[in-house]
């Protein structure tokens, strides 16, 4: 229900009260009348009760006669004042004209860290003795989302733009140099290059779209953890021996989870991608499973150049580059991270990691164990290179 249609509701429902009320009473005395110009008819407080808004009524002298549980919990009112001054200067103004008015306003946050919230506000007149209903709808986190999405769009134009101009450049250079088979093989070359980058970015954002709207697996089933890091480490030998990195799996056997095997593998392929691509020649990467009570952890460690501490916080942000030359130059898309935390999410576990500059870094994948309890048997370190 809108703002607008709530105090539309609460504002009828008030007026019937008032009404019943003036019915069943037709016999007051001028004095009983005055006392109750400061009251509230009965079963206005019922209707507050009810609302999930923040919702003040305010007597003809600024005085909250009542108040819901949400605008005291977020500060707007304090003993029987309306703190907002904003709101306060609209409802005088309704008082004065009887005229419905709409605003946004922001007042400092209540939850610690928060620096401000914002409320979309619609202040009404109620009944003939300057009583003035205000309500208040937290918009925060609908407006957090909306400043995400831009930022989403802003950065997927860009990392878009990048490689489509890259081909457009390239294939009028291949034009001017028609006659030149050894620049036509090379710019050819950059070509796929570029096409590729462009097809890992399409297809990273078609994963994370699949997997960011909070929606359920659509068909979870019984997961060998063992079947997934062979898929994963299969898929990133040909890069790892262009490098002459090592990978190595080890652990424990048997374990699974519940869940998705070809989400699982693409999360795992981007932390093992990852390892690969900030790590440095003749290294190696070990994949690792181990049980961890009523879950199942499989890590992902390289001897790479680290994280700096003031990155961590932000590395599983989508598009977030602790290097940004350095992944263009590897083709990253900076979604890999991204994803893989929205699969970890998916499946009821987290992803974590630990890294020290120079000193490598290891993520950690923890997922709910099928059935509940991890099972497993060792099995030795093997090279998969």
């Amino acid at each position: 229900m809108s703002l607008a249609a709530l105090a539309g509701f609460v504002v009828g429902a008030f007026a019937v009260l008032f009404y019943r009320n003036q019915i069943e009473t037709p016999n007051r005395t001028e004095s009983s009348h005055d006392a109750e110009v400061g009251a509230l008819p009965q079963g206005v407080a019922s209707v507050l009760a009810v609302l999930p808004s923040s919702a003040v009524v305010l007597d003809a002298h600024d005085r909250v006669l009542r108040a819901s549980s949400a605008a005291r919990a977020f500060g707007l009112v304090k003993g029987d004042r309306l703190m907002a001054a904003e709101l306060l200067a609209l409802a005088r103004q309704v008082r004065r004209d009887g005229e419905i008015r709409e605003s946004e306003i922001e007042v400092a946050g209540h939850r610690f860290g928060q620096e401000t919230t914002s409320f979309a506000v619609r202040v009404a007149p109620l009944g003939s003795h300057g009583q003035v209903l205000v309500l208040a709808e937290d918009q925060t986190e609908m407006r957090r989302v909306d400043a995400v999405r831009r930022d989403f769009v802003a950065n997927v134009s860009h990392e878009l733009k990048t490689p489509v101009g890259a081909l457009s450049l390239l294939a009028e250079t291949i034009q001017d140099a028609a006659d030149d088979p050894e620049a036509v093989t090379r710019f050819a070359g950059r070509m796929q290059h570029e096409a590729a980058r462009l097809a890992y970015l399409v297809q990273d954002l078609i994963t994370l779209s699949r997997i960011q709207g909070a929606e359920p697996i659509p068909t979870p089933g019984q997961v060998l953890i063992d079947e997934v890091v062979h898929e994963a480490i299969d898929y990133s030998t040909t890069k790892a021996a262009g490098k002459d990195i090592t990978l190595v799996s080890g652990g424990l056997e048997g374990l699974r989870v519940w869940g998705d095997e070809e989400l699982l593998a693409t999360a795992l392929r981007n932390l093992i991608d990852n390892a690969i691509a900030y790590s440095p020649e003749h290294t190696r990467v070990v994949v690792s499973t181990r049980p961890a009570g009523e879950s199942v952890e499989i890590s992902v460690s390289d001897q790479g150049i680290g994280i700096p501490e003031e990155a961590l916080e932000r590395i599983f942000e989508r598009f977030f580059r602790v290097d940004a030359a350095r992944s263009r130059a590897t083709g990253g898309t900076g979604l890999g991270l991204a994803i893989v935390k929205h699969v970890a999410a998916a499946h009821g576990g987290e992803v974590t990691v630990w890294s020290k500059e120079g000193s490598g870094s290891t993520f950690t994948l923890r997922l709910p164990a099928f059935g509940g309890t991890a099972v497993a048997v060792p099995k030795p370190l093997e090279a998969a290179l």
